[in-house]
């Protein structure tokens, strides 16, 4: 079955990862215990900054891109979560081994999509934080952004984060009124039906190869 949800998935990615890298070059440490919206601007700004200084990132060297990735974006993300939502009822029904197999499935997923869109962050490209609607003494919140990048229309990107014992972590993305989860899950229960949990798994390696 080949994955629908591919060109899609770049295109939220590419989106909301400019929302984790195109903030205005103010530093502030992401303080994953402060205040959600706080939390991801200054989480922008540290990829940011590495971004604009590193060429090797610029000129598509993989290695280098994928361990921006590692070190400045995946740690602001719950991945197993995130994998276990997408899963839907069928997470249950996996075994540790299966859960283990496709979260790190996912994880390389994304971080493959991720690699791609690193290297079309500009300078010219900002984001504005919207006002915070959510109650601050939540443990679930969403933070909404307005990202820009030159000769284009700004595009909405919303981010739900989920306050845990290490602070918040951002497991769900929102692109012009598409959640990614929500994507993810109707594809993953196609594939499961027809080829089972292992069906998917072998199918996302393969994509990630």
């Amino acid at each position: 079955m080949r994955f629908s949800f591919f060109p899609l998935l770049q295109r939220l990615a590419f989106a909301g990862l400019l929302g984790l890298a195109a903030t205005p070059a103010v530093q502030a440490q992401p303080n994953a215990n402060g205040a959600p919206n706080d939390f991801v601007l200054a989480a922008a700004n540290e990829a940011l900054d590495v971004l604009k200084a590193d060429g090797a990132v610029k000129a598509g060297n993989t290695a280098r891109i994928n361990q921006v990735v590692n070190e400045h974006i995946l740690p602001y993300v719950n991945f197993q979560k995130t994998t276990r939502l997408a899963a839907g009822r069928y997470w249950r029904q996996a075994t540790e081994q299966q859960r283990t197999a496709l979260a790190d499935a996912f994880r390389g997923t994304l971080v493959r999509t991720y690699s791609g869109a690193l290297t079309r962050v500009t300078s010219g490209t900002t984001i504005t934080a919207l006002p915070f609607r959510g109650d601050p003494k939540a443990d679930d919140a969403v933070v909404r952004t307005l990202i820009s990048q030159p000769n284009g229309q700004p595009v909405g990107v919303d981010y739900r984060l989920e306050k845990t014992p290490q602070g918040w972590k951002i497991y769900d993305m929102n692109v012009e009124g598409i959640w990614l989860i929500e994507n993810y899950r109707n594809q993953f229960a196609q594939q499961i039906n027809q080829n089972g949990i292992d069906g998917l798994i072998q199918a996302l390696n393969q994509r990630n190869q």
